[in-house]
């Protein structure tokens, strides 16, 4: 995918274009000393991170308050958090367990005046109360649910970016959790899936996180 097909996609405007483009510098200076992402797959930025992000604003309607948990690289949250400059009362919660991450993302949001947070720990322990929860890369889906779960218990709705073991994972996490969810092929790479979950509790006295 080149730039001018993501724009064609995502009707995102020159402005936002200009910032996804300078989150690639920063991104691809930074990813030379620390690993955010796989050196390989920064050539295909623009369908491998970029619209594989931006794809999920597709499934949220309005949704303007977002939690990306394990946010690393800042995919999909600071995609996100670009392409919703403009609409009011957005906001998108960059939450890491490492420092350095942390670190990263803040020197993204700094530089391009994102309306997000950063927020460094453990994604369990937070409170924001936000409509969507996503991730992307982070863990199993039957830990990710976990990690999630507080957001979903104050009544947010979860976007989840998996790859093409997502029909087993959400298997195996109904195993330890009620959870009402459906599978959405992604439309970056027709072998991943987006898991959205609409509603979960845990099996009996048996948490995960």
């Amino acid at each position: 995918m080149t730039e001018d097909e993501f724009q064609a996609l995502t009707g995102a405007t020159p402005e936002r274009m200009a910032e996804l483009g300078r989150f690639r510098i920063l991104l691809t200076e930074a990813n030379a000393v620390m690993n955010l992402v796989g050196p390989d797959s920064l050539p295909d930025f623009w369908n491998r991170h970029a619209w594989d992000s931006a794809q999920l604003l597709d499934l949220a309607g309005e949704a303007r308050r977002w939690a990306d948990i394990g946010a690393g690289a800042g995919f999909p949250g600071v995609v996100l958090a670009i392409l919703l400059k403009d609409r009011p009362g957005a906001h998108v919660w960059l939450i890491d367990s490492l420092q350095k991450r942390c670190r990263f993302l803040q020197t993204v949001v700094d530089d391009l005046g994102l309306p997000a947070t950063v927020i460094w720990g453990r994604a369990e322990a937070q409170t924001v109360t936000v409509d969507i929860v996503t991730a992307r890369a982070v863990a199993p889906l039957d830990k990710l649910l976990g990690y999630a779960q507080p957001c979903l218990a104050r009544g947010a709705q979860g976007l989840f970016l998996k790859g093409e073991k997502a029909e087993a994972e959400l298997r195996e996490a109904a195993r330890v959790w009620h959870v009402d969810a459906g599978l959405t092929v992604s439309r970056s790479d027709p072998r991943g899936r987006i898991v959205t979950v609409r509603s979960l509790r845990p099996r009996g006295n048996q948490h995960r996180g």
